[in-house]
């Protein structure tokens, strides 16, 4: 590895997801409606039209495909960044590592 080059530490492989998620911002009881962009089994990227700071704790509700039911789930933001005007790239680390749910969306 060079100076300078990022070290990637996630323990569990990232997945490609393209679902619309609902989540509720505990800190000032706003609810919002995103894009996953992926996932994995201990944490979500997603797209937001919203600035979410970091260690702001979210409950989130994802649709699971063609079940027609709805996976919950509790997690922190981690970190957020500027992709172009409103609009936010937001990693959030989830509470607990739920290999068998979030299995459902691989």
């Amino acid at each position: 590895m060079e100076i300078g080059e990022a070290t990637d530490r996630r323990i569990f492989e990232r997945f490609p997801a393209r679902l619309s998620l609902r989540f509720h911002d505990e800190l000032t009881n706003r609810w919002g409606l995103v894009q996953a962009k992926n996932l994995s089994a201990k944490g979500i990227c997603m797209i937001s039209n919203k600035e979410l700071a970091p260690k702001t704790p979210l409950e989130l509700w994802l649709p699971i495909p063609e079940k027609g039911q709805t996976y919950y789930t509790r997690g922190e933001v981690a970190w957020s960044k500027t992709v172009k005007p409103d609009i936010y790239s937001v990693g959030v680390n989830l509470e607990r590592t739920d290999l068998l749910g979030m299995s459902q969306f691989i």
